[in-house]
């Protein structure tokens, strides 16, 4: 996990229709300084901070407007002591040769970097000898191929520098080295498998290239040029200045004005033309189509088939591998599951499920791509690298299942529980339960539950920061849902142990923090396979049309309602996120299923709501968790009730927004 940030000022920014964001209400009075940004990022990227600044500037000198071109040159953040008296010296001809230079302006770049991969330390952000300069916060986990002992950051610098400038707004007519090697920047970014939000900056065409994943796993908050504030700024988190300075944290109800939004998913680029600048630097933002027909699909998000006829829904609810291999004999695929002295009979599509979530556990979890010259150990068993944000629901008891198959077993897992109602919360009571299950199917792993316990009196002190982190969302839910995330991944809590071979009576409770960088997390498994409330609802209401229509609704919309504030939250702790049910191969494999094989609701819940997922616990022998009822994350009532005190919210309209 990395922070990424860039502030471009001294460019008059032209924004087409598609990127500008006009609201009716007025624009806060916010000073977001490069000291905020840098602070707030250096929480999500512990190990290095770097940042560059890429001065533009014309040649005034020439008599034609047409003929007047920019000229570029990247400078050390360290080199410019003073921002003001820089550019005076140099619209006042002391600097170097700038006195025949036009108006200046300056993108400067800034990058925190929390390094998981690689056997060098690396710094960002990363410059090449050609000028292109580039800040990243993702992972390739296909696509691009990165050797195991390779950071990935260094080989996409190195992919994009042989990219061509086709796609940028500058560029007319066919690509010129079509068919030798090359490469667009739009199609690099499209190829990419995994999380990531990019800025770079192509010298050769002069070009800004930006954007995020299409899933929008990795955060990215943008400030479109205002009256008020002129510059054009990205990052991945709001600093906290953004909130502090704002009015107070209001329902959202269509009136409230932010500093910031979430940039959409895709792939931008702000081009500047030395010909349309009449006396100002200028560029133009424009969005691009994804390069990748696949992607483009799973964007889309058409499945396979939703409407079941009489005889497939009666069939589907009733065969197993067993019929299927009756009907198939000669089929190698179709296997049956042992699970302890059971064997335990599921459908084909669920066996697909499987494969391609332990695959994806597999990317995610991977040693060759955690980076280990920055931490030391002085016994490798105390070593626990990837954790589990942990509920003992349906869910995570998966991701912890499949996480032991795929760790080297000299490693312990962290499976991270935050409570806000000590041991009786629900969600304790589950992830005691879950923990003794998978101690049943792994006894050779060492599990090891952190209970975080969370004292609601002394939330006020971190109020302000969480709200910062998951701004611009501003309802109460968000950041309920962003305190118990934020407060999982610390992975500062307790866990009890067992002295000898003692009963479980006899646990001691010690403090404890996890140390692990990587968190796998179930984001994604409600929106794919119906597990809210709402889904059934749907389903009642619209049939398997209006299902269908709901799941592809919220799968479309989780780049704004949860990913963007579920990366902010977590990386806060200095630990990366990493969403195993939003690979996109998974993606595309419960597409390829039928609706009526992944979930039938006409059963009660517990049982057809992810009806896919729970055969696929009962493949990897979690019986238990497979009949489990989906339960929401941590949200407390009294949680909610006392922070709206604390916000002076007056008491009859605590009981309208709960």
């Amino acid at each position: 996990m990395c922070g990424i940030a860039l502030i471009v000022s001294g460019i008059r920014i032209d924004l087409s229709p598609s990127t500008l964001f006009q609201s009716p209400n007025p624009e806060p009075l916010v000073t977001v300084s490069v000291d905020d940004l840098k602070a707030a990022l250096r929480r999500r990227g512990p190990d290095s901070l770097g940042s560059k600044k890429v001065i533009l500037q014309y040649n005034k000198n020439l008599n034609s407007v047409e003929d007047r071109e920019l000229v570029c040159e990247v400078i050390e953040d360290a080199e410019i002591e003073n921002d003001q008296s820089y550019l005076q010296n140099c619209s006042n001809g002391k600097a170097g040769n700038y006195n025949q230079l036009g108006n200046i302006g300056e993108l400067q770049f800034i990058g925190a970097t929390l390094q998981l991969r690689g056997l060098n330390p690396i710094i960002q952000p990363f410059v090449d000898s050609y000028g292109n300069v580039l800040i990243y916060n993702g992972e390739i986990f296909g696509g691009i191929h990165v050797e195991s002992d390779r950071n990935d950051g260094e080989v996409l610098m190195q992919t994009l520098a042989n990219c061509c400038s086709c796609g940028s707004n500058g560029h007319t007519g066919p690509c010129s080295v079509a068919g030798h090697g090359c490469n667009s920047v739009p199609n690099v970014f499209s190829t990419i498998k995994g999380p990531w939000a990019i800025i770079y900056w192509q010298e050769s065409s002069r070009t800004l290239w930006f954007g995020r994943d299409a899933f929008g796993r990795r955060s990215l908050v943008v400030h479109w040029p205002t009256v008020k504030d002129s510059r054009f700024l990205l990052s991945s988190v709001s600093p906290f200045s953004s909130v502090y300075q704002s009015s107070d944290f209001e329902v959202e109800n269509g009136t409230h004005h932010n500093f910031w939004e979430e940039l959409s998913c895709g792939i931008y680029s702000l081009s500047m033309d030395a010909s349309k600048l009449h006396g100002y630097l200028a560029g133009e933002v424009k969005k691009h189509e994804w390069g990748n027909a696949m992607l483009s699909e799973l964007i889309k998000w058409e499945r396979v088939s939703f409407n079941p006829k009489p005889d497939e829904l009666h069939g589907s609810l009733n065969e197993t591998l067993e019929g299927q291999r009756h009907r198939h004999p000669a089929s190698s695929d179709i296997v049956t599951f042992e699970s302890g002295p059971d064997q335990t009979m599921v459908s084909l599509p669920a066996h697909n499920v499987l494969s391609a979530l332990r695959k994806s556990v597999i990317l995610r979890a991977s040693q060759y791509r955690i980076f280990e010259a920055v931490r030391c150990y002085s016994r490798q068993e105390e070593h626990v690298p990837v954790a589990v944000l942990f509920s003992g629901g349906l869910d995570s008891m998966i991701l912890s299942a499949l996480l032991d198959e795929c760790l080297d077993p000299s490693y312990g897992i962290d499976l991270l529980n935050v409570s806000f109602d000590g041991q009786s919360a629900p969600d304790r009571i589950s992830a005691k339960a879950g923990v003794k299950e998978l101690r049943r199917i792994a006894p050779l792993r060492r599990w090891k539950l952190v209970e975080i316990d969370s004292d609601l009196s002394k939330l006020t002190l971190e109020m302000k920061h969480v709200m910062s982190l998951i701004n611009p969302a501003n309802t109460y839910m968000d950041l309920n849902i962003g305190v118990a995330l934020w407060l999982a991944a610390s992975g500062d809590g307790w866990v009890s142990e067992r002295p000898g071979n003692n009963s479980d009576e006899d646990q001691q409770r010690l403090r404890y923090k996890s140390e692990a960088r990587i968190v796998l997390v179930g984001s994604g498994a409600d929106e794919q396979c119906a597990g809210y409330g709402r889904h059934r609802t749907k389903y009642r209401c619209g049939g398997w049309h209006g299902l269908n229509e709901e799941m592809k609704l919220d799968v479309q919309r989780i780049w704004k309602r949860n990913m963007g504030r579920d990366d902010r939250c977590i990386a806060d702790n200095g630990k990366e996120a990493r969403f195993p049910f939003l690979d996109e191969d998974v993606i595309k494999v419960l597409l390829d299923i039928p609706l009526w094989e992944v979930t039938n609701l006409d059963q009660p819940s517990g049982t057809g709501d992810k009806k896919i997922l729970r055969e696929v616990a009962r493949m990897l022998g979690l019986h238990e968790a497979a009949v489990l009822p989906k339960r929401a994350i941590q949200v407390c009532v009294t949680l909610s009730c006392f922070y709206l005190s604390q916000l002076c919210i007056p008491e009859p309209w605590i009981g309208w927004i709960l």
